[in-house]
């Protein structure tokens, strides 16, 4: 059994700031030396990011940013807005991103919000309820009885354990059509101080909100052309790097530790990982087409690029969604598959994300004949 990819949507919020101009507003909470506002700099240089979306910019009429969330770091306010402010803030604006990110999914698929049977949503950073999934019931027009799971918590690869979910209720029953939202708002936990790890999750991460339509490969549909198939999926918790990366509840945000082993971590397991599970379907890693690998840093990309041999194009548009985005954990990864659906990348596919654990999740994705 396979998921078929119906239909796919993204969204971003409607501001965006330059990267030049986050580092300069990263400086201010640092906390650091004289001299440290350099140093914030080069680091939000080497990310290679150009643009991140954020719900909390507010109108910057005249100037290139403005945002008033997060106070200056002061003796009075060392930390920031509280946890429980910051949920406030996500139990407001997540719904609507999301709804946006459906609504192209549905439309990209051709299908009434009236025709989907379940509703799987994916979040690791905020939690409301009644939330995000009634928001999206009400906002899109679903049935009130379609069924509703939640995948939160589970980081950059939470994509792939929704899709999981999605896939097995087409299995089970053939006529499901699931709908798969993700979203995620990365800047609500942004980090006071000078620790360089913080800096660099500052550096990196971003909101947005992807979509996915599934459907049972041989559903009648109204799209035509080929269709991408969702063949099978494989998990790795990658041996000795449990304190690589890690995503805890603190007084003041989610508080992320991200170790600079985790690209090294990632080269050394990788290529039994992706062999093991190819071998699988029968095919090695120089039969695969294309490549969506999750961004969660530059350093990544590069030790997935030279761990599997992989030429300089194949990760184009994982660094072209970082570039111009960051990384909105999990629902990057929708993110790059939408641009390789859209611009009918070769096939057969291999989608991969890497999570606190340190786990590694693998898709392996095939185009129909349509």
């Amino acid at each position: 059994m396979s998921l078929a990819i119906l239909g796919i949507g993204t969204a971003t919020p409607e501001r965006q700031i330059a990267q030049r101009d986050a580092a300069h507003l990263a400086a201010g909470f640092a906390e650091g030396e004289p001299g440290h506002d350099r140093v914030v700099a080069a680091i939000y240089r080497q990310t290679r990011i150009r643009s991140r979306g954020s719900v909390l910019l507010d109108d910057p009429g005249s100037a290139t940013y403005a945002q008033t969330f997060f106070p200056p770091a002061s003796p009075a306010e060392p930390s920031g807005p509280s946890t429980s402010v910051r949920m406030d803030r996500y139990a407001t604006e997540a719904g609507p991103l999301a709804q946006a990110a459906a609504a192209r999914a549905l439309a990209d698929a051709r299908l009434t919000a009236g025709e989907v049977t379940h509703l799987v949503t994916c979040s690791c950073t905020g939690f409301a309820n009644p939330g995000v999934d009634l928001e999206l019931v009400a906002g899109l027009g679903l049935s009130p009885s379609v069924a509703r799971t939640h995948v939160g918590f589970m980081g950059c690869h939470g994509a792939f354990n929704a899709l999981r979910v999605a896939e097995a209720f087409v299995a089970a029953r053939p006529e499901s059509v699931p709908l798969v939202v993700c979203v995620e708002l990365c800047s609500l936990h942004f980090q006071y101080g000078p620790r360089s790890d913080v800096i660099v999750a500052n550096s990196i991460f971003a909101d947005g909100a992807a979509a996915v339509v599934g459907g049972h490969p041989e559903r009648p549909r109204a799209t035509t052309g080929p269709v991408w198939q969702l063949e099978r999926q494989w998990s790795s918790v990658l041996p000795e790097s449990q304190d690589e990366m890690g995503w805890r509840i603190g007084d003041h945000g989610f508080e992320m530790n991200l170790s600079a082993a985790v690209p090294g971590t990632v080269a050394r397991h990788l290529p039994a990982t992706v062999a093991d599970g190819l071998a699988v379907a029968g095919l090695t890693a120089a039969e695969v087409g294309s490549w969506a690998v999750h961004p969660g840093g530059p350093r990544v990309l590069t030790a997935v690029e030279e761990a599997l041999a992989l030429p300089p194009a194949a990760l184009a548009v994982s660094r072209e969604v970082l570039a111009e985005h960051g990384n909105m954990s999990s629902a990057t990864i929708l993110f790059i598959l939408e641009r390789l659906v859209r611009g009918v990348a070769a096939g057969p596919c291999v989608a991969m994300a890497f999570g606190p654990g340190l786990t590694a999740e693998l898709a392996l994705l095939r185009r129909d004949k349509g």
